[in-house]
């Protein structure tokens, strides 16, 4: 068995071994030879894949959503607030004159307004965006098993490079002994001198595959550094192993773990609850709404001249005086009115009227001088809305079918790829263990063929078959080998979860 398939604890889908990464160009890369095991390839993984990242930044938005949805019970509240200034002089209205102000005013206004409003969509909207919440967290969970299977693959590729990087090392070794035997006996005169072309031959060839097995270990380091999101460094060494064993599960039993936890299925069926949920919202269109409403207002204003200010003031108190002396001559020239005369003096333009008359005037912008409360209490019934109430029932309802039937095909995508992942793990099982004997009886028979060259007991042409038989053996087996591990990481991914032995 290869080094990559030898013993050691089996990886879980979700890792099982710690690890040590070093970064290319990093400081650790310069104390030793970096190694990475399969758990911190699928943590690096879920921490720099760009793809699955852009998944997980959906979970936001649909909290925020879940938020908005209960925010929506409460009342909303609204303020604002204006500054002006009015240039004194006539103030006309199209043809209508509306007078002349004396003075320039500063004014200012604030309104606060608090509205509560209840419809079909706000009782709906609440479990439509909880559905939605779960659909995201389970579509993140789908994202991440689908990263975590991909990711396994790419190692998976790595480990099967770097083996068949060895097995082109051992052939072109193999290649060299046989060719140190033919040079040997050609020199001694015992072979033929072609024998010695034909070895060369095989020696060039076993070159050219050690240099197509670098390429495309290389290759496959590139993939598994694209899939985890983070550049590797140059002699970053695969640590993890994965053992062969025989397969011992129920084809119903894993069907039946597919069928009750598998994360894609789940999502399909979050997304069929929140289609649904999005079907009774669209519905509640139909509902009557109901509103609630109320608004604080104030306002100020002052004038920018004392003097103007003062004079109006004294106007005031000087008509006050003038009207309590007409008063009181009228109840002295005409006794038959009765009543008392008035002391008029209380009336005259006080020094300390004047400084109350600035003191009201000094009123901008925040000593307000509240209006009158208003109240709104409204009820709206939607009667006819040009069918787009019907329109966008239709539409919801349609999404919701098509995500069951989306959940349903899932299902039947998981049952058919569990059941063809299981047929190829058995038998990729039991060709690995024949393809173990072939390689094992091939390395035996070039040892022997070698001998027998050496001795002078065979052609050419036999060592080299027994050569080429070797190499067919061990790429055989290393795709065999292989072949099990993969159709065991997809039937992994197709029950959704590990099933490896512990």
């Amino acid at each position: 068995m290869t080094r990559g398939a030898r013993g050691g604890a089996p990886p879980r889908i979700l890792g099982t071994a710690a690890a040590i990464l070093l970064l290319a160009g990093g400081a650790g890369a310069q104390q030793g030879t970096a190694t990475l095991t399969l758990e911190e390839a699928l943590r690096l993984a879920r921490e720099h894949n760009p793809s699955f990242l852009s998944v997980t930044n959906d979970r936001a938005p649909a909290d925020w959503q879940l938020r908005e949805a209960y925010s929506a019970f409460l009342p909303t509240a609204s303020a604002n607030s204006s500054f002006s200034w009015v240039e004194g002089g006539a103030q006309r209205f199209g043809t209508v004159d509306l007078g002349t102000s004396g003075t320039d005013w500063y004014q200012s206004y604030y309104n606060l307004s608090v509205n509560w409003q209840l419809d079909g969509n706000t009782l709906f909207g609440l479990p439509a965006a909880r559905s939605r919440q779960r659909a995201v967290d389970a579509r993140v969970s789908a994202a991440e098993f689908d990263l975590e299977s991909a990711v396994t693959l790419q190692y998976m590729g790595v480990l099967r490079a770097r083996d068949g990087l060895e097995v082109a090392e051992r052939q072109l070794e193999h290649a060299r002994r046989s060719f140190q035997i033919v040079s040997t006996r050609v020199a001694s005169g015992a072979a033929a001198g072609t024998d010695g072309k034909q070895a060369e031959v095989d020696l060039g060839r076993a070159e050219v595959a050690l240099i197509h097995a670098g390429r495309q270990y290389r290759e496959a380091m590139a993939l598994l550094a694209e899939g985890v999101g983070v550049t590797l460094a140059d002699d970053t060494q695969l640590s993890s192993s994965f053992p062969v064993f025989e397969p011992t599960w129920s084809r119903d039993d894993l069907l039946a773990l597919a069928l009750d936890s598998h994360p894609s299925l789940r999502a399909r069926e979050a997304e069929e609850s929140a289609a649904r949920a999005a079907a009774r919202q669209a519905g509640s269109r139909y509902f009557p709404t109901f509103s609630l409403g109320t608004r604080f207002q104030g306002t100020t204003q002052q004038a920018t001249n004392r003097a103007f200010v003062m004079g109006q003031a004294e106007d005031f108190w000087n008509r006050q005086r003038s009207s309590c002396e007409f008063t009181n001559a009228l109840i002295q020239g005409v006794p038959t009115l009765g009543g008392q005369p008035d002391d008029c003096g209380k009336y005259l333009f006080t020094d300390e009227r004047r400084a109350a008359a600035m003191a009201d005037n000094s009123m901008f912008p925040f000593d307000f001088t509240k209006l009158p409360l208003s109240l709104t209490f409204q009820v709206s019934i939607p009667v006819f809305t040009g069918f787009s109430r019907q329109r966008e029932l239709a539409q919801a309802s349609a999404a919701a079918e098509d995500a069951r039937h989306a959940r349903r095909a899932e299902e039947l995508r998981l049952r058919t790829a569990v059941t063809q992942a299981f047929g190829n793990l058995d038998a990729a099982y039991r060709v690995v263990r024949l393809e173990e004997r072939n390689r094992a009886l091939s390395e035996e028979h070039l040892q022997m063929q070698q001998r027998r060259y050496a001795l002078g007991a065979t052609s050419i042409l036999e060592l080299a078959d027994a050569q080429t038989r070797l190499a067919t053996g061990e790429q055989a087996y290393l795709n065999a080998l292989y072949d099990f591990h993969w159709n065991l990481i997809r039937l992994e991914a197709a029950v959704g979860r590990s099933i490896r032995p512990a």
